[in-house]
């Protein structure tokens, strides 16, 4: 068998479904792709987004709060650990049951809710661009302006919505913890969602309206755990240059090198592909024998294999 590799696998929101039954039934799924590397003789740490289930906390606390005038408004902080303990609850006993399945009954499964500190003064607070929860009406978004002090902006004439800020992770809180956890042997899920985003103040954390990118924060929980391979799953088998164009051209493997010149070239979309990419590259770029994946969820052992995905090295 192949030297034993230590991997984070960070879940793109189609491992996760865009509601609670969707959710469910996906997490099957995605517990089969991970359970394979396990299979194999790997360590395996799992990291997640949590796009749509955020936002449906958050609609369901402001619900709440608009028919008690007792109950505040709930931070987005607070939404975001929310999310990572409903979403780990589902994806944790999918693992569990997967691993018995496949008679592994020596490897426990357990989230860690996992808080991300960002620096107050990341310019991304100065341009909040995020959007999160549902769209309202121009009237709607006054009145949550004024209520809660929410930034909302008008989206491509589909209405209002709030938007709020992604700085950068600069340090996981929770990193020995999961380190410990993994060195003894778990499988742990970290990091949901981008992680909780915390200020520090003396020796108080506390949580602020913000959401990091996932993908990023994959990348660092990856070098904090020494890991051999940060494998990103998203929606497509392998990243293109001219995406979607005439001219389309998929990607076996790039050089850390090349792939900053394509980010250069404007080859990889905002908030969607371009994040991906620069996560891969920072891994890569790392420390040597470190590598980066991109690739769809259910290609994901094959990547691994070298048959499929975009692959990123020094």
């Amino acid at each position: 068998m192949a030297k034993k590799k230590r991997i984070v696998i960070a879940l793109g929101g189609n491992a996760l479904g865009n509601t609670l039954p969707e959710q469910m039934a996906a997490v099957k799924v995605t517990a089969k792709a991970i359970v394979d590397f396990i299979e194999e003789g790997h360590e395996v740490i799992v990291t997640h987004g949590n796009g749509p289930q955020v936002g449906m906390v958050n609609n369901a606390m402001i619900a709440l709060t608009n028919e008690d005038a007792s109950q505040p408004n709930t931070p987005l902080s607070v939404c975001v650990a929310m999310s990572q303990a409903y979403i780990g609850y589902d994806l944790q006993n999918a693992l569990r049951e997967e691993l018995l399945n496949r008679n592994i009954t020596n490897i426990p499964v357990a989230t860690m809710i996992t808080q991300v500190r960002v620096e107050t003064d990341d310019p991304a607070f100065a341009f909040p661009s995020k959007p999160i929860g549902k769209f309202v009406d121009a009237a709607m978004a006054e009145k949550m302006e004024e209520k809660f002090h929410y930034i909302m902006k008008e989206d491509a004439g589909r209405g209002y919505r709030r938007v709020v800020a992604s700085p950068k992770p600069v340090e996981i809180i929770e990193a020995d913890t999961i380190r410990t956890m993994v060195n003894a042997g778990n499988l742990v899920i970290a990091c949901g969602g981008g992680g909780i985003p915390v200020i520090r103040e003396g020796n108080h954390l506390k949580g602020t309206s913000a959401v990091i990118d996932k993908d990023f924060v994959s990348c660092l929980l990856a070098k904090e755990l020494d890991a051999d391979y940060l494998i990103i799953l998203t929606a497509v088998e392998k990243i293109a240059l001219h995406f979607g164009q005439p001219q389309e051209a998929w990607l076996d493997e790039v050089s850390a090198e090349k792939a900053n010149e394509y980010i250069a070239q404007g080859h990889f979309a905002p908030g969607s592909m371009m994040p991906k990419v620069q996560a891969a590259v920072d891994f890569a770029v790392s420390k040597p024998g470190r590598y980066a994946l991109i690739t769809l969820l259910e290609k994901a052992k094959e990547a691994l294999a070298g048959t499929t995905g975009t692959l990123f090295h020094l």
